[in-house]
């Protein structure tokens, strides 16, 4: 049966799933936890991404909701869900679950890959956060896919993260889908709730075409430099959590690889929804 190509996806893209040898590598801007429970245009469109992308044996995930003092992954074989946000949310969301298995032996090979970097084996304290689980939910509902979280090292600089993600390259070539999610513009601090897409404030507007460049162009180091930009830097990235996991991406990126760009807009003025993969050329990966 045909695949549905969504209106965001190039038509060479639908051949490329289908005889895909090196995974892509994905950014998620996942804004609210609320996306987790909701049916809306981007959950719908997540589920898309989802259904045009080989299925990984396993996924390395990482979210901006797990800071660390020197980086870490997860190693345990049931990694919990973690509801790491505030009690104003529903029930229902403290209610969601998703019961993904661990996989302990990519554990060690992400601390193989990153050596020298010293990388601690977490066999029971974290597990999936709401940036790791409210995404994946949508793209593999059933749970049925291993995942792995690496976290964020918050001594790092960002030409560091870049580095790191060169180093997981080969996980791409081993069936494993290396997945970022976070947010490019992220500051809740300054949020219009009167319009959901309203105008997006200038300077959010003026940062995120920047680093929508560093995608398009391949020249991550734009995005290594994104502290150049001044305030418009200063009021997108406050903190810099979230957008941490875009470099990493822009690291796992290889030569070739094509970006397709969707979510491709800014809520409530200041929150950036900014999502894409980079998928290798179809004529690398025919079998």
């Amino acid at each position: 049966m045909a695949v549905k190509r969504p209106p965001f996806w190039p038509a060479a893209a639908n051949e490329r799933a289908m005889t895909q040898k090196r995974m892509p590598a994905a950014f998620f801007g996942h804004g609210s936890p609320m996306v987790a429970i909701q049916d809306n245009e981007v959950s719908r469109t997540w589920r898309e991404v989802a259904r045009m992308t080989p299925k990984p044996r396993a996924i390395l995930m990482i979210s901006a909701h797990w800071e660390t003092g020197g980086s870490a992954v997860t190693a345990m074989a049931r990694p919990r869900t973690i509801h790491d946000f505030g009690r104003s949310f529903p029930k229902a969301l403290f209610d969601a679950q998703y019961p993904a298995p661990g996989d302990p032996a990519l554990a060690r090979r992400v601390q193989e890959l990153l050596s020298p970097t010293p990388v601690a084996l977490d066999e029971g304290n974290w597990g999936l956060d709401h940036g790791a689980w409210s995404v994946l939910t949508h793209l593999y509902p059933k749970a049925d896919v291993p995942v792995v979280q690496l976290s964020l090292d918050v001594r790092l600089s960002p030409e560091a993260r870049l580095d790191l993600g060169a180093r997981l390259r080969p996980l791409r070539d081993e069936s494993v889908l290396i997945i970022g999610s976070g947010n490019i513009v992220h500051n809740l601090q300054t949020l219009d709730w009167s319009e959901a897409r309203g105008r997006p404030f200038d300077w959010a507007e003026r940062f995120n075409d920047e680093m929508r460049r560093a995608v398009v162009e391949d020249d991550p180091e734009i995005a290594a430099a994104f502290a150049t930009l001044g305030q418009d830097a200063v009021l997108s990235a406050p903190t810099p959590e979230h957008f941490w996991p875009f470099l990493y991406i822009l690291g796992v990126r290889q030569h070739g690889d094509q970006p397709t760009l969707f979510n491709d807009w800014i809520e409530h003025g200041s929150l950036g929804m900014m999502s894409f993969v980079l998928a290798p050329p179809a004529a690398e990966n025919a079998v």
